[in-house]
């Protein structure tokens, strides 16, 4: 595996991704990873080199900026960060389809074979990346947000999956309806997965606060693990 940082830019802000690629030199299919509310950190870096270990391309992307990262359990931080983007999806979908725009140049992807996933707040870019109509393979949204903001979608093309825990408290059963009808109203092929006594943030294993609503759960993780191999192998 090769891993390397990738600095690229929205404008007048500087942001850095993170690389991991399989030891090849032939173009690979890529999965962009979007981080979770507290910046691209070790967690989202993790997930790129899982993707990578699949035979992929992963590409952890940068929300927020080169350096600008919150911290563990920090909510009052992570809030501040996460803000700006969950109140303008216009800059929400900018910014992310920056992202979209330098990993199709990188030599090591194969171009038309690009999809994305995201953790919490990153499952909210993802699918916003799916509803500005951008050209992938397919979204995955892990214990992310569903809520649309109120900028119109484009035709969606993205097949779209959703892992999600039937007791998070961030995204309630009525929201989990209403994104489902959004989706069947779109035309979108889309799947949800509901984990049964599962709350949000479930595939971290630092997650560890049931008064707020985070709590890791091992086997609903590695159910989840599996759906996105088997989704990514259909999409590509």
């Amino acid at each position: 595996m090769k891993t390397r940082t990738l600095d690229y830019e929205d404008g007048s802000r500087l942001l850095e991704g993170y690389l991991a690629c399989p030891d090849t030199d032939l173009p690979r299919p890529a999965v962009m990873v979007a981080h979770d509310w507290s910046g691209r950190r070790e967690f989202a870096n993790q997930a790129a080199e899982r993707i990578a270990a699949m035979g992929y391309v992963g590409f952890a992307l940068d929300m927020y900026g080169k350096g600008i990262i919150g911290a563990d359990g920090d909510a009052e931080k992570n809030g501040a960060l996460m803000s700006p983007f969950a109140k303008d999806r216009a800059l929400l979908r900018r910014r992310i389809n920056v992202a979209l725009d330098t990993i199709r140049q990188l030599p090591e992807v194969d171009a038309t074979r690009v999809a994305a996933m995201g953790y919490c707040f990153g499952g909210m870019c993802v699918l916003e990346l799916a509803r500005s109509g951008a050209d992938v393979r397919g979204v995955i949204s892990i214990h992310g947000l569903f809520v649309s903001g109120t900028v119109a979608n484009e035709p969606i093309t993205a097949k779209v999956l959703c892992l999600h825990g039937h007791d998070d408290p961030m995204v309630p059963p009525e929201q989990v309806l209403a994104f489902e009808t959004e989706m069947t109203q779109a035309g979108v092929d889309w799947q949800i997965h509901v984990y049964g006594g599962t709350m949000h943030a479930f595939t971290n294993p630092k997650a560890n606060n049931p008064d707020f609503g985070t709590v890791y759960r091992e086997v609903a993780a590695n159910r989840a693990y599996r759906s996105i191999t088997h989704f990514l192998q259909e999409i590509f």
